[in-house]
C-alpha cells in the first residue's frame, strides 16, 4: 500500500513574506501543498498547486484581523494539513496557532527582513511551534528560534 503524501499548508501575508515563503518550495517536494495568502494576483506564482485566498488583517484594523482569523480557522478545518509553515505575519500567526490546535506540526521561519529583532508575529508564534527558525545567527537563542544557516 502506498504511503499518503503529507499535506502542507504554506501560509503568509503578502509582499516579502510571500516571496520568502515561495523560496521554501523545494522543501515541499513530494508533498501536497496548499498555498494561502492575501492577494489574488499571487495565484500565478504557484502554478498548478492549490491556492486559497485569505483576508488580510493586522493590528491596526481589528475587524479585518478577526475576519482573517475566522477565515484561516475555517481553511484549516477544511484542509486538515499535516504541516503548517509560515514566514509571517498575522495570517501566518493564525495559521500556526490554529494548526497546532488541530494537531498539525507547525513551522515558523522568521522574516529575513527582521535582522535586528524578531518579528512581533514570530515572537508570539514561537511558543506554539514545533520548529522556529531565524535567518540571523545573533537572534537565535536557547528559548528562542534556532539558526540553521540562511534557509531563504
Amino acid at each position: 500500500m502506498a504511503e499518503r503524501k503529507k499535506k502542507v499548508l504554506a501560509i503568509s501575508s503578502g509582499g516579502g513574506h510571500w516571496v520568502q515563503l515561495l523560496r521554501l518550495r523545494p522543501a515541499f517536494e513530494g508533498s501536497d501543498v496548499v498555498y494561502a495568502t492575501v492577494r489574488e494576483g499571487y495565484r500565478k506564482d504557484v502554478g498548478d498547486a492549490e491556492f486559497r485566498l485569505i483576508c488580510d488583517g493586522n493590528r491596526w484594523n481589528k475587524f479585518k484581523l478577526l475576519k482573517s482569523a475566522a477565515g484561516i480557522f475555517l481553511l484549516l478545518l477544511r484542509e486538515r494539513p499535516d504541516v503548517v509553515i509560515s514566514t509571517g505575519a498575522a495570517p501566518g500567526y493564525f495559521g500556526v496557532r490554529f494548526g497546532k490546535w488541530l494537531g498539525a506540526r507547525v513551522i515558523w521561519v522568521d522574516s529575513v527582513a527582521n535582522a535586528e529583532e524578531l518579528s512581533m508575529s514570530g515572537q508570539k508564534a514561537g511558543e506554539f511551534v514545533d520548529l522556529w527558525l531565524t535567518q540571523w545567527q545573533h537572534l537565535a537563542g536557547e528559548n528562542g528560534p534556532q539558526w540553521m544557516g540562511s534557509v531563504l
